[in-house]
């Protein structure tokens, strides 16, 4: 049988009907009516001429009338292109003409700027869900009638593409990482031995890699996955303790407003995975999740939208290899180019970036996937993170190469070692952050490491931002300094508590 993502569904409808396929807020949508309301919105869908190899962008914030979009598409075979709900008119334009789709779908937030943005990138047909009158065809789950029969295209392959994620560059338009069938299904495949079906509450916005990936996963389990309107700590916990959900994805910064909540406030008795990731994780927020979910697991996972999961750390290493991002799983292999990036060959890994055969050619070499981070192996073989291949910190449409801050500060009477940083700034795109260990008894402010760089530096490179530590994180084989573990501390600092 092929590997197709509407085999999923197709199966969660008949095996369990009536258990919840995905919820938000008091609305949920069982297995067999996402089936269902796929079933008759590809009917419809087909009959505007949307078939295989079609691209449908989809300009929606989260919202379960997506998921039946979701459905159909991959039923047809049609490709599904989720836009960043967050674009102003003139990103989302951009990237809606580069894609050139179809059809673009947009939600009732979205229809009247999506019917702009249609006529100005030349798409020939716009849709709208949400069940509101506006501009374009209707296609919420209720503008069809659902059907039990289903929708079958002889021609789909699974190394078809499936969908096409577009993802935040650092400069000019987001790239398309295009993603088939068999991808898609392999990354969210868990196996066959689960007894209790998986309940993921989710963080990510339903435009998001991560959200269709933690939903086909909880799928596959026959599971659950339940979305939330903001990625709050009190809405992840709230929707945690409604749905008695038993696991929970969070990223690092995430994960430390969770841990600044009451723990009295929200019954999370039912949690058994608390899981983290993207890069590395702080060893002080590993030892806060075991403190505040006792009956839990946590793992970490590395990867990105490009390769999927690359390497993953079980509980059982967590403490016994801090600052790792653990192992490549099998069918995974992860090496080590000549100037120590990370490079990761599996049947996970995307097609290619969508019409970008210059930037595709040097992301995959060989079958490698070139990650763009730089890594280390311990001599058991554990992956970590050791910084970026290009350390460049954007910031306010400058770039700032670290080494030379770092180069300004080092001879400072104060500082012992001296790493710079790019710390997420919502004004700034990133920030100059210099993390210092400083020399005994000695002490340093932000204005005193600024004037250490007067006739040094210009303006703009000089650090915004000043953390005093103990120590860096380093490698274990290498004592190379983790730059990636820095940042994600520096981020969770409040929980971590270990910044003076």
């Amino acid at each position: 049988m092929a590997l197709l993502v509407g085999e999923i569904l197709r199966r969660n409808a008949l095996i369990c009907p009536d258990r919840i396929a995905a919820s938000l807020g008091e609305a949920s949508i069982s297995h067999r009516a996402l089936d269902r309301a796929g079933n008759g919105l590809a009917m419809a869908l087909r009959e505007l001429s949307i078939e295989r190899g079609s691209r449908v962008v989809c300009w929606a914030d989260t919202g379960l009338e997506v998921l039946p979009l979701f459905s159909a598409l991959a039923k047809l075979g049609a490709v599904f292109a989720p836009l960043n709900a967050r674009f102003g008119i003139d990103e989302a334009t951009d990237v809606i003409r580069f894609a050139r789709p179809t059809l673009l779908v947009a939600d009732t937030k979205h229809t009247d700027a999506a019917e702009i943005a249609a006529k100005a990138a030349g798409v020939p047909m716009l849709g709208r869900i949400g069940g509101e009158p506006g501009p374009g065809i209707d296609m919420s789950p209720t503008s069809a009638p659902p059907t039990d029969t289903p929708v079958v295209e002889r021609a789909l392959i699974e190394t078809d593409p499936h969908v096409v994620f577009f993802t935040s560059g650092s400069t000019g338009r987001p790239k398309g990482v295009v993603l088939s069938h068999r991808a898609n299904y392999l990354r969210s495949f868990q196996g066959v031995f689960r007894d209790d079906p998986e309940r993921t509450v989710c963080m990510f916005p339903l435009f998001h890699m991560a959200a269709f990936t933690l939903a086909m996963a909880a799928w596959q389990t026959r599971g659950e996955i339940h979305f939330v309107h903001n990625a709050t700590a009190e809405e992840l916990l709230g929707t945690v303790e409604r749905r008695a959900a038993n696991r929970l994805y969070c990223i690092p910064a995430v994960w430390a407003r969770i841990l600044e909540v009451d723990p009295n406030r929200f019954d999370t008795s039912t949690l058994r995975e608390v899981d983290t990731g993207t890069s590395a994780t702080p060893p002080e927020l590993i030892t806060a999740l075991r403190e505040r979910f006792p009956n839990t697991v946590t793992r970490i996972y590395y990867g990105s939208t490009e390769c999927g999961l690359a390497t993953a750390l079980p509980d059982i290493d967590t403490a016994r290899k801090p600052g790792s991002v653990g192992t490549p799983p099998a069918g995974v292999d992860v090496k080590l180019s000549e100037v120590g990036e990370i490079c990761v060959r599996s049947d996970y890994l995307m097609d290619e970036y969508f019409e970008a055969p210059t930037a595709s050619a040097e992301a995959l070499q060989d079958g490698w996937y070139h990650t763009g981070d730089l890594g280390a192996f311990d001599d058991e073989g554990y992956l970590s993170v050791v910084g970026r291949l290009r350390d460049i910190i954007r910031t306010g449409g400058e770039s700032v190469a670290p080494s030379e801050v770092e180069a300004a500060l080092v001879d400072h009477p104060a500082i012992e070692e001296v790493a710079v940083v790019g710390i997420p700034d919502p004004q700034w795109g990133e920030v100059v952050c210099a993390v210092v260990v400083l020399r005994e008894n000695q002490s340093l402010s932000l204005a005193d490491a600024q004037s250490h760089c007067d006739g040094r530096l210009a303006g703009f490179k000089r650090p915004r931002r000043l953390e005093c530590v103990d120590a860096f994180p380093r490698t274990a084989a290498t004592q190379q300094v983790q730059r990636t573990l820095l940042v994600e501390r520096v981020l969770a600092q409040r929980v971590a508590n270990w910044l003076v």
